[in-house]
């Protein structure tokens, strides 16, 4: 790992425009990087460098001058294995798709290149990103650099690891249950989900559904930042996608912080029990809200319906989005797929209107509960990383799940308010794994959310640990 590897996003667009590096020297750098670790973590299984080279030599053959503040000057990203990139294989982990290549790119692509960006990989992801644990038929599992044998979260894993591991610089994640902060926790970097329609996202078969969203992953939350500002922008295709809703950039709010006054916490919503130590550590991390004068307490929206709500809308979903799929392909499906179409088909219209129902009291709630806290926490997820050949967690502390979607409870109750939400690093278990907290904000409140991650963050101190050299095992962690 070179020093242009350890720089951040922000720190390596600077140089970008100062024309002390060029995106060719940057590409060089993460190729070899990514020549370096891929072997051991599997994170960006497919790779573009020659069509890379090619944009980084356009845009330096450019000579415009009335670039936007949002442009990121050639800084090389990844892209996760569910957006089409024009050109480039595009398999959304599924053999279905394992010779397809893409015609188009899709527009949150199209936006970041517009803006600069230079798309050198795609990152992998399970299934059609169905599970928070990174594997499928195509390209086999990705690690943990935390640790080789532990799960790194999912769906957006492969960018969670190529950012920890120092292939990338940012990386492009999705989020439906959790797909962006679950990763970010497992790896220690930081995933913001952004309200729905904030980044344009499609073209979709589905494009008015509102559930699952495009979103940015870094290894700090002001490079975070700095990417939202470059995807994020309506796109006519998009029905629901929206113009930029604050004066100046995402950026600028987490340069020029605002605390918090008033913050909620919950371990568990009330709903699910979370490990010990992972809970503790979360818990302890408050700590540095309290050293700022934030008032903590204990209070969070009313969730108590998350389980069957979310079930029944993300089973309508697959069923609406992937029944033909079901029909023509169902021998290549895994059976977590198979199982959320055929739960869709079966559900009655008085289920979904219930789970809808359902969703307007939980909204509704959360809207009373912002009218007295600015955001609220919560641990990101009920445990650390498990075993990597697990493929979802069945059983925590006595308590038995009902499928494979129900331990991402503590992200998807957050889903289903249409609140911006992120996970920035809080700690380590005493085996050496990350944890993260899951902070939310009201709707179109990113700006406040990243400016009171980003105070989080400095007073944690934890992101000058990425990017790091993958470990074969964990192993303690010195944070101080």
């Amino acid at each position: 790992m070179n020093e242009l590897n350890k720089l951040s996003a922000r720190e390596a667009v600077t140089r970008l425009k100062a024309g002390e590096v060029s995106p060719l020297e940057m590409i060089d750098a993460a190729a070899a990087r990514i020549e370096e670790v891929e072997p051991a973590v599997n994170a960006l299984p497919t790779l573009c460098l020659d069509r890379a080279r090619d944009k980084a030599k356009a845009l330096m053959a450019d000579k415009s001058t009335d670039r936007d503040a949002n442009f990121l000057h050639g800084l090389p990203i990844a892209v996760k294995d569910l957006n089409n990139v024009e050109g480039v294989r595009t398999t959304f982990g599924s053999p279905i798709f394992s010779d397809n290549v893409s015609a188009h790119s899709d527009y949150m692509v199209q936006k970041l290149e517009e803006n600069g960006a230079i798309v050198i990989a795609k990152a992998n992801t399970p299934e059609f990103g169905a599970g928070a644990n990174t594997f499928n038929e195509v390209f086999g599992r990705t690690c943990n650099p935390w640790g080789l044998k532990k799960n790194p979260g999912g769906s957006s894993g492969g960018s969670a690891v190529a950012l920890a591991s120092g292939e990338v610089w940012l990386a492009t994640g999705s989020d439906l249950g959790g797909s962006l902060r679950i990763p970010a926790s497992y790896c220690s970097i930081v995933g913001l989900r952004p309200t729905p329609g904030r980044v344009a996202s499609g073209p979709s078969p589905l494009p008015f559904a509102a559930m699952g969203v495009e979103g940015p992953m870094a290894r700090n939350v002001a490079d975070v930042a700095l990417m939202l500002d470059a995807q994020s922008g309506p796109h006519v295709g998009d029905p629901i996608s929206v113009p930029p809703a604050m004066p100046g950039s995402f950026l600028q709010a987490v340069e020029n912080p605002v605390t918090p006054t008033r913050i909620g916490y919950s371990r568990d919503f009330g709903i699910v029990p979370v490990d010990d130590e992972t809970a503790k550590i979360c818990a302890d991390s408050l700590r540095h809200f309290t050293d700022m004068g934030v008032t903590v307490d204990d209070a969070c929206p009313d969730l108590s319906t998350a389980f069957e709500t979310f079930e029944y809308l993300r089973a309508a979903l697959f069923s609406a989005g992937k029944e033909p799929m079901l029909e023509q392909y169902r021998d290549q499906l895994k059976p977590e797929v198979i199982w959320n179409i055929e739960r869709g088909l079966e559900l009655k219209a008085g289920d979904i209107g219930k789970a809808e129902r359902e969703r307007a009291a939980m909204y509704a709630s959360a809207a009373a509960f912002f009218e007295t806290h600015d955001l609220f926490a919560s641990p990101c997820v009920v445990t650390a990383p498990f075993d990597g050949e697990i493929r979802y967690l069945e059983e925590i502390n006595g308590h038995k799940f009902g499928n494979y979607i129900d331990w991402l409870v503590m992200t998807f109750a957050v889903t289903l308010l249409g609140c911006p939400a992120i996970s920035v690093p809080c700690g380590f278990t005493s085996e050496g794994l990350p944890v993260g907290l899951q902070i939310v904000g009201p709707p179109h409140s990113e700006a406040r959310l990243l400016a009171a991650s980003k105070l989080f963050e400095d007073a944690a101190g934890l992101s000058k640990l990425v990017p790091m050299n993958p470990k074969e095992t964990a192993s303690p962690v010195q944070t101080g």
